[in-house]
């Protein structure tokens, strides 16, 4: 399954090689206005910094990141700022506005649209959940206060943001290969050793699967999840 053509987004179960955050973040606007239901998976093959819609420009980590040469991308989504490494896996759902699985308890439906990646994880062998985001820092995204986080045994492996508008509603998340700890600290000016000791990603966990095939298995289980097989 290869979305390079990319001019039918958002398809069902599709899922691209390596490619930018730019890119990434640019097919999901388009799938958002197309507004047709569909999802998606990828292998993020930068390292980049993504922020959300309400992150104003001067924000220091989005500064220092810059000056550090890291690419900066500005999500449609909420939420605040997060790093992402080459390998990381990036998803997205797509549903129109009327569609019933959005319903208006859709901001707190991350346990609901986020089952796909619960069930990715679990063909692992990690048992994760999606829980309420820890408050430990505001400026990085899975440590604020805001929304949820997918988590293993306290461990956060990844986060979800959202952005309804008239027509349709792009849920979109990103799963940890790695982190990197430092750099999260110099961005953010977190102490070494506090917030960021609770971020972990797969390769910490003892996954040694390509990006690629990992990315292929989320997919899948992304679209099982949002568009089940009637059984017989």
């Amino acid at each position: 399954m290869d979305a390079a053509e990319g001019s039918s987004l958002p398809p069902r179960g599709r899922i691209r090689a390596r490619l930018p955050s730019t890119e990434y973040a640019r097919d999901d606007e388009r799938a958002l206005r197309a507004g047709l239901p569909g999802s998606r998976a990828a292998v993020l093959s930068d390292r980049s910094l993504s922020y959300g819609v309400g992150v104003p420009e001067a924000a220091p980590f989005v500064q220092r990141a810059r000056q550090a040469g890291i690419a900066t991308v500005r999500r449609s989504t909420g939420g605040t700022g997060l790093l992402h490494e080459p390998g990381d896996l990036a998803w997205s759902i797509v549903l129109p506005r009327g569609d019933p699985r959005v319903g208006r308890q859709f901001p707190r439906a991350f346990g609901r649209f986020g089952r796909g990646a619960v069930r990715f994880l679990a063909d692992l062998g990690i048992e994760a959940e999606w829980v309420d985001a820890p408050g430990l820092d505001p400026g990085y995204c899975t440590l604020s206060a805001r929304g949820a986080v997918l988590a293993s045994r306290g461990r956060i492996l990844g986060g979800a943001a959202q952005h309804l508008t008239g027509a349709a509603l792009l849920h979109h998340g990103a799963i940890s290969l790695t982190v990197d700890r430092p750099t999260i600290d110099r961005l953010f000016d977190l102490a070494p050793g506090g917030p960021s000791v609770r971020l972990s990603g797969l390769r910490s966990l003892g996954i040694g699967d390509e990006p690629e095939q990992l990315a292929t298995t989320l997919a899948r289980r992304l679209e099982e999840d949002l568009f089940p097989v009637p059984s017989r």
